[in-house]
């Protein structure tokens, strides 16, 4: 069987402030974003299903997540997340979802519509 890559795009709502960058800078006031981030799994297709998972089932593992630690939460308040730069917003991600995503394959967060990173778990 071929492998396939399946997204996902979710999105919420959330303010921070980055404490380590230099005075002066602007990321270091309190500030908003309209998150999106990507979770992409790689697997192959299931015979029967004719997918790789569903993605009713994918959200219902990523949702909640969403609603209890990220959409209109101030993420410095977020445990793991008191410096929440997009590269520490993806990691952050991946540790909650992986578990119970074994095909999980990277993570995208986009933090602008032009400004986004991607992180694809501990070096294999």
């Amino acid at each position: 069987m071929e492998e396939i890559e399946l997204s996902k795009t979710f999105g919420f709502e959330a303010a921070h402030f980055l404490p380590n960058v230099p005075e002066g800078h602007k990321c270091k006031r309190m500030h908003g974003h309209s998150f999106r981030f990507s979770v992409t799994l790689k697997g192959e297709i299931d015979p029967h299903t004719g997918w790789v998972m569903d993605f009713g089932e994918l959200k219902s593992i990523v949702k909640p997540i969403i609603d209890e630690h990220l959409d209109h939460y101030i993420l410095n308040d977020v445990k793991g997340l008191e410096n929440p730069t997009s590269e520490n917003v993806a990691v952050w991600i991946w540790n909650k979802i992986k578990p119970q995503l074994p095909l999980l394959d990277q993570i995208t967060v986009y933090e602008t519509c032009t400004s986004s990173c991607v992180y694809r778990g501990p070096k294999r």
